[in-house]
């Protein structure tokens, strides 16, 4: 080994080649990749609610992977669940097979759903992305059934969100699923499943509790398999373990992916016995029940429910949306605030001087996304057009750090209205 290569690198020769991998990386991959458009960061460190970036500044980061990171950023219980799994010599992976790994990922799951359910549950790992996990679902219940429409409930949708939708209801709606004929009295097919989304993540709008239970008694009425998408609004994010306790229904099938990974790629689709297949199934897919991500997730899931983490980001969601309607009677062009725990949206309007008012103004979400950026505070943006800046802090922020994060945004808001950017307020500290 040469000396060069024993010494650890400068923080110089750090941010030299960090800066360099951030130039290369727009000519080498595709146009895709919209974070880095809107977020020019090079991370080199992260704790909790903090990320490093290559040129040395500290930023808040309210993203927290599109809320994969339910404790923030290599928060250490996760990191010691991989380590163990890393120096037991164990297979990293190993698809279906029993592990103690998988095992304990399991049993600590069921702890976590509705009890209705987890008495009755069938636990199926599919590939690591929250759409694999969406197809699954969708798959089961037509084998299930023998049915093929599926229709999405999610409020304030606006056009099909998933291929083979035959229907999409959004808000105010009627739900017909007990009727056998469609207009003209034509033959209409009962749908195999009813696919909800508790809050709609792109704009954070949240299905009311008892538009919710209204769903439920519908399906169950229908007998219609309900699937609930707590892709991104488990494990705690929404002020409860999963969005549907706030309203105490029981899904026949969760769709689990995100936080339930504990920061790596993981899916699961929880269902009924009854709905299991009478024969065996296709293969899984090759990156199922990766051993890693189980145990990252087994720690996360643990963590989240001795700690009471749900209760704590109910809490604290609700003082942030108290003052993020504060600073929505402050500025006009702040529409609705809205959310549930730590999923919350702040929509941006036309105040009327260049567009219609009320209309979603989009540049403006991204105006206040940059000066944010400028402030050491990393948020996102969804919604249809693209004009809702959206706050998702780990379930592991403190008071303290909420204040930061509201200080900044207010600034940076406060600026965007009045037409600048302001000046940069001091970089926070690391916690």
């Amino acid at each position: 080994m040469t000396l060069a290569a024993r010494t650890p690198p400068t923080a110089l020769t750090t941010r030299v080649a960090h800066e360099g991998g951030a130039r290369r990386q727009t000519p080498r991959e595709t146009g895709t990749r919209t974070y880095p458009r809107a977020l020019p960061i090079v991370p080199v460190r992260a704790r909790g609610l903090t990320v490093e970036g290559a040129d040395g500044r500290r930023y808040l980061d309210c993203l927290s992977g599109g809320g994969t990171l339910a404790l923030g950023h290599n928060h250490p219980v996760v990191l010691e669940a991989i380590r163990r799994v890393l120096d037991s010599g164990a297979p990293l992976h190993a698809p279906d097979l029993a592990s103690p790994v998988r095992d304990a990922f399991v049993d600590e799951l069921l702890r976590t759903l509705p009890p209705a359910l987890a008495r009755h549950a069938r636990v199926r790992f599919c590939g690591p992305g929250e759409a694999d996990a969406v197809a699954t679902a969708v798959t089961l219940v037509r084998a299930a059934t023998g049915r093929t429409g599926i229709v999405r409930y999610a409020e304030g949708m606006s056009g099909p969100a998933l291929t083979g939708v035959e229907t999409d209801l959004g808000t105010g709606t009627a739900i017909d699923l007990g009727t056998d004929t469609g207009p003209g009295g034509g033959p209409r097919a009962r749908p195999a499943g009813v696919l909800l989304a508790p809050v709609s993540e792109e704009g954070v709008v949240p299905v009311p509790d008892d538009r919710m239970r209204r769903v439920r008694r519908l399906t169950a009425e229908g007998s219609v398999p309900l699937i609930a998408d707590e892709t991104g609004t488990g494990v705690g994010r929404t002020g409860a373990y999963w969005a549907v306790d706030h309203a105490g229904i029981v899904p026949e099938v969760m769709v689990l992916s995100k936080a339930v990974g504990g920061s790596l790629p993981l899916s699961v689709v929880v269902h009924h016995e009854d709905l299991a297949p009478a024969r065996r199934g296709s293969r899984p897919g090759a990156f199922s029940g990766n051993h890693l991500a189980l145990a990252a997730g087994t720690a996360t899931l643990a963590h989240v429910r001795a700690h009471r983490l749900a209760a704590h980001a109910d809490a604290l969601g609700s003082g942030m949306l108290r003052r993020l309607r504060e600073l929505a009677g402050a500025h006009p062009c702040v529409g609705a605030v809205r959310g549930r725990g730590l999923l919350l949206g702040i929509e941006f309007t036309h105040a009327g001087d260049t567009g219609a008012p009320g209309a979603p103004a989009p540049r403006l979400a991204a105006a206040v996304q940059r000066a944010c950026l400028r402030r050491g505070l990393i948020v996102d943006v969804g919604g249809r057009p693209a004009h809702v800046v959206r706050l998702l802090p780990p379930l592991t922020t403190t008071e303290e750090q909420a204040a930061a994060v509201l200080d900044r945004l207010a600034d940076a808001v406060g600026s965007v209205a009045r037409g600048g950017s302001g000046p940069t307020s001091p970089e926070p500290r690391p916690r």
